[in-house]
């Protein structure tokens, strides 16, 4: 257990020393290359308009999302009312999809309990 710790703080010392020497250029850099996103003055009250207009841009969007969402429903409903004529690419296609919602699902409650698993709590 001790060769783990000794271990993990050689790699954050390492980590450390990198971002030390590196991040400064790196964040330049970022800031350089996205300044089209940047908006001055960057104030705080700035930052609270910004994400407040976020926040209500996102909620304003729901109702576009709702419909979307139906359109697919009353698509799917489509297809099902003439599943004689569903192709065996779109069923394959269907399946595969369902099968990735699926493994996205277990993924998610292993990384979930991973935690739990360890012994770290969140």
């Amino acid at each position: 257990m001790a060769s783990k710790i000794q271990q993990l703080q050689s790699k954050a010392c390492q980590a450390s020393q990198f971002l030390s020497k590196h991040g400064a250029i790196y964040y330049k850099q970022l800031l350089e290359q996205n300044k089209q996103h940047i908006v001055e003055p960057p104030t705080v009250e700035k930052c609270n308009e910004l994400s407040k207009q976020l926040l209500y841009t996102r909620l304003a969007s729901i109702p576009g999302r709702c419909e979307s969402f139906w359109k697919e429903v009353d698509s799917v409903k489509h297809m099902w009312r003439n599943r004689k004529e569903l192709k065996v690419e779109d069923a394959g296609i269907a399946a595969l999809f369902g099968l990735e919602c699926f493994a996205w699902y277990c993924a998610g409650e292993i990384v979930g309990r991973g935690f739990t698993f360890t012994g770290y709590y969140v």
